[in-house]
């Protein structure tokens, strides 16, 4: 078992907790090592049936999970499926059904298994598209769905250390032929990526103390953020809403102030991720003078020194609120 996990693992070992198991690779290794620490965790499965082979692994985590003394909870995604955006789709129906469970059964945090390789290749995606702090950051080890924690304890171990203690073990898993499919970002990405050591010496090891170190400031900037938010949040008897001054935006630094503006209408508009960065750059310019428009399920209003986010369709009179206040912020 990997010595970074078993540390990871220490803060977690008197939590009720849960473990998303595919059947790949990845969570049946999670599922395995959990089981041997002793976690009290229950399995969680969703059968998408999109594969002729979906109910043949359903049936074998059923199978490790009694094998293993792990209780196992099997979610069925039935009914119509969209004819675009599925993977996004499917995805959004796998994480509803395991957080709806973790809640409503107290489960302290949901484990899922992405790994290093993983990390590594979302940084090279956002690379790819030119992000910015956050993106380049890739994936933390602990954030919140819905409001249920969610782990990630592989992040420094590498798919093919997973890999060679299942093989090693006869422990079986299950290939999802996506993984090879060359039409995915990721795909070409995972295949190409050993360019990089051998071309350039670039190592995975490298790369992953960079997203490390970005974390570390993503997470500093993190506080900074939470709290200029808390200073300009209010609630009414509908809904959450911001009321600030232009300086209170303008006079931040062009990084902050982005993120600032991003977490606002992520917040009162009540979308999973906030705008991307070309939308919030147009929006910064917008509130540069008057301006009315929507973003992110968000109306944001700018009148002379006073910007007002509000959920769309919401009234975006300053007046009451203005006055209400005026003498904390203006």
């Amino acid at each position: 078992m990997n010595k970074n996990f078993v540390d990871f693992m220490g803060d977690y070992s008197d939590k009720k907790l849960a473990v998303a198991v595919s059947g790949g690779i990845d969570s049946v290794c999670l599922l395995v090592w959990l089981a041997q620490l002793g976690a009290d965790v229950v399995a969680l499965h969703v059968n998408h049936g999109l594969r002729a082979a979906a109910e043949t692994e359903t049936q074998y985590v059923r199978d490790l999970c009694a094998k293993l003394n792990v209780p196992c909870q099997i979610f069925y995604w039935t009914g119509d499926k969209p004819t675009t955006g599925l993977e996004a789709a499917a995805r959004d129906a796998r994480y509803k059904f395991m957080t709806d469970f973790c809640r409503e059964n107290n489960i302290y945090a949901l484990m899922v298994a992405h790994q290093a390789d993983d990390q590594i290749e979302t940084f090279l995606m956002n690379l790819g598209r030119g992000s910015g702090l956050y993106g380049l950051a890739a994936m933390r080890a602990v954030s919140f769905r819905d409001g249920v924690r969610i782990v990630r304890p592989l992040l420094n171990v590498s798919r093919a250390e997973l890999k060679q203690y299942c093989d090693d073990n006869s422990i079986k898993y299950f290939w999802d032929e996506m993984n090879d499919d060359s039409q995915y970002t990721r795909v070409r990405i995972r295949q190409n990526r050993k360019l990089l050591s051998e071309k350039l010496g670039i190592t995975d090891a490298r790369i992953l103390l960079a997203i490390n170190n970005l974390g570390r400031v993503r997470d500093a900037m993190d506080n900074d953020i939470d709290k200029l938010v808390a200073s300009v949040m209010s609630s009414d008897k509908k809904s959450e809403y911001a009321l600030f001054s232009d300086s209170f935006l303008f006079d931040l630094a062009p990084d902050i102030r982005l993120k600032l503006l991003g977490t606002l209408i992520q917040r009162i508009g009540g979308d999973m991720y906030p705008p991307r960065l070309k939308s919030l750059s147009n929006a910064a310019q917008m509130l540069m003078s008057d301006a009315k428009f929507t973003l992110g399920h968000c109306t944001l209003r700018r009148l002379g020194e006073k910007i007002i986010i509000v959920p769309e369709g919401t009234k975006t009179s300053f007046r009451k609120r203005y006055e209400k206040k005026q003498k904390k912020h203006f």
